[in-house]
This record gives structure tokens, sequence and C-alpha cells, in this order.
């Protein structure tokens, strides 16, 4: 990325970290607090469920909407309506004890944080080049973790202790509102000139082109896939490794205190805060889909079973799950590429194949709480974590399938 414009888009990926804390601070106990109060582990972790489905449904259509209306403006709207949910959803809902009122509250406040941080993906697309676009994503991702995954995860672990689980909800307030101050402050407003030209029905027409996408190029419907299926433990576990670890409920071991957990989770995003920027780099230098398939996937698939084997081998040794944290975080960290991939194989239409990744990175906050919800009561915690594995081993196939043009890979293996 050029000096000048790395100085351009570092706000952004300030404003990312910043509102990504807001955002993942009740990831590590918010399950464990739901059951709780009274609530079935299944009702947990459809809170999840739907919650990730209007996220994929809002990742969807941010890539195209950022690009008809500006990345800067459909950011703010996403932070906007956040702030306003999450305050009914802990103002409200949680003190009235309402399932109800708490599902539909938290199911939609899901489409906050895709319009904010994927409308910053098109902003990506837009102004570096092709070439640097791996190495400019691992600095999203690195942000997106420093956010959700680290000081997500290692606040609570310090704050629950002392004021408990229900006011370190409302501590994730603050930091959404600053996120979105440095966004309406500092991101730089970007333009398609092409968009002045088109009347509405062409607008809508490429509004569509987002959903239409997966069908006119199969590439990108099978990145689609490998995009939903990277980030499934990323999701999933905070579902299930709350109740497995640290409560009896379903089978649990109850080896851990909920804030043991949270450590082990912040871990894990520590480590993909670094493999994310090298990962990038390896990627650009190297190419994107190998790395994908040889590292991303079988080492997610490993540590996935580690996490749950670990435990029922050694019990209580924080050492060893900590190792399990830094061998998941590499795997997932290595899946980076994932966002330079869907411009590279839809060039004329960049928009829309951001928002065919957007919705599939929407799909896999549905589909890791979903795998768990349908299969917990049934096969447990084992079955789970196995389901999630063989899904990175299907994913390191489909990989063969994908063949992105690569500025200075694949014309260098062409060549050869």
């Amino acid at each position: 990325m050029a000096q000048g414009l790395a100085r351009k888009l570092l706000p952004g990926f300030l404003a990312i970290a910043v509102f990504m804390t807001g955002d993942g601070f009740e990831l590590t106990f918010l399950s464990k607090y739901v059951v709780d109060q009274g609530f079935s582990s299944s009702q947990a972790s459809l809170l999840f469920t739907m919650y990730g489905l209007v996220a994929a449904l809002a990742g969807w259509s941010s890539g195209v909407l950022a690009e008809l209306f500006g990345a800067k403006r459909i950011m703010l709207i996403g932070a906007g309506s956040w702030i306003v949910l999450h305050l009914v959803f802990i103002g409200v809902a949680l003190p009235s004890h309402s399932y109800s009122l708490m599902l539909a509250s938290y199911m939609l406040r899901g489409m906050g944080y895709p319009l904010f941080i994927y409308s910053f993906v098109v902003l990506l697309a837009q102004t570096v080049d092709p070439g640097k676009l791996a190495s400019a994503m691992g600095w999203f991702w690195t942000s997106y973790s420093f956010g959700i995954g680290v000081f997500g995860a290692y606040l609570p672990a310090f704050i629950t202790p002392v004021i408990g689980e229900y006011y370190s909800l409302w501590v994730s307030l603050p930091f959404s509102i600053v996120g979105m101050i440095i966004c309406l402050c500092f991101v730089p407003k970007t333009r398609n000139a092409n968009l002045d030209t088109m009347s509405s029905s062409d607008k809508l027409r490429e509004l569509s082109r987002g959903v239409t996408i997966l069908k006119d190029n199969h590439q990108i419907a099978l990145a689609a896939v490998l995009r939903v299926i990277c980030n499934l433990t990323l999701y999933g576990f905070p579902v299930i490794m709350p109740l497995y670890l640290a409560t009896h409920t379903n089978g649990g071991g109850a080896w851990y205190q909920v804030t043991e957990w949270s450590t082990i989770w912040g871990l894990l995003f520590v480590v993909t805060v670094f493999g994310n920027v090298f990962w990038g780099r390896m990627g650009d230098c190297f190419g994107w889909m190998s790395q994908m398939r040889w590292w991303g996937c079988w080492l997610s698939a490993l540590g996935t079973l580690a996490m749950y084997y670990v435990p029922q081998l050694f019990g209580h040794n924080l050492p060893f799950m900590y190792v399990c944290a830094v061998v998941l975080g590499m795997g997932i960290s290595a899946f980076v590429p994932m966002g330079a991939v869907f411009p590279a194989l839809e060039p004329e239409h960049k928009g829309a194949a951001v928002s065919a990744h957007n919705l599939a990175s929407g799909l896999t906050t549905f589909c890791g709480p979903f795998i768990a919800t349908v299969l917990l009561n049934t096969v447990g915690f084992a079955g789970v974590c196995w389901a999630y594995a063989i899904c990175y081993i299907s994913g390191s196939v489909i990989s063969f399938w994908i063949r992105p043009e690569q500025p200075g890979i694949t014309r260098k293996v062409a060549a050869n």
C-alpha cells in the first residue's frame, strides 16, 4: 500500500478496531449469561443464529449499497443502527426477561456491524491497487481482530468479575460510539463516477447483482461456500465453548472459569492479529488459494478438534489450551486473502463481488451457531466440533475449482 494511501485509510482501520471492540464484548459470556437467566442452551444459541441470519442479509447488501451511496454513508448508518438496537437489547429486553423481545432486538442489531465494516471493504477495493489488496485485507482483518477478539475478549475478562456480565454489556457502548465518531470525522469519502449516469432501475439491478452473480459466476459461488466455511468456529465457538468449558450443560466438563475461557479466546485473536498481516503478505507473494487450501483449512480443522479433545484428555490445562488457540488462530487467519479473491473473480463488478463476499461472511455468522443449534442436543459438543472440522476439510477440496487472476502469481504460473 502506498504511504499516502495508508495515511488516508488509517482512520478507517482504527474505526473498525474501536467499533468492533464494543461489538465483541458479549461473545465470551452472553450464551452462558442467557442460560443463567433461566433460558435453555437452544434458546441461547438461537439468539446467535438469528443474529447471524440478519448479518448475512446486511452483509450482502452492504457491498452494493456502499458502491451506490458511498461507503462512509453506509458505515454511519450501520453504526447508528447498532447503537440504537443495543440500547433496546440491554436497556429494555434483558431487564424484561422477554425472550421474544431479546430475540427481536439482538437479531436486528445484527445488521449494524456488517454495514459498518464491509462497506469499508468496498472502500479498500475502490482505492487499493489489486496487487496489494490481500495485504490491505490483512490490515483490515487485523483491525477487526484487535477489536472483536483482543480487546473484546480481554477487557470483559477483567471487567465482568468486578461489575458483572449485565453491566459489562453497557461498557461496550462507548467503544461503538467512538468508532462511529472516528468514521464520521476522518474516514474519506469515495465516489463511483459510473453511477452518476445510472437510472433507478439500473441501480436496482446493480443491487440484485450481489445475489445473481452467484448464479452467473460459478467460481464466485464456490468462493462463497469456502468463505462460509472458513469462519465457522469463529462464530460457533462463542456459543458452545462457554457452555462446554465452564458448565455441565449438555455434558460440559466445567473445567474452566468463563474468565479463563475469555483469555483463551482472546489469545486466538492475538494470534490472528499477527497472522492476518503475515498471511496477507504470504498470499500476495506465493498465491492466495494454495495458502488457504493447505494452511487455512487443515490448521482450522486440527485446531477445532484440539479445542474439544484437550480438555477431555488433560482436564484443566491452560497452557495446552493456549496452544490450541494458537493453532486455530493461525488457521483462521490464513483465509485472509478471501476478501481479495472475490473482486479478482469479477473485476468488472467489484461491488457485486464484494456483496457476494459479504453475504458469505454474514452466512458464516449464521451457519456457525446454526450447526450448534441443530446438533448440540443430539450429538453433543463432540459432534458439533467434528461437523466444523469436516466442513474445513471439504473446503480444502472445493478450493481446487477456484482460480482467481492474481497479479504476479497466475501469470508466473502460466509462464512456467
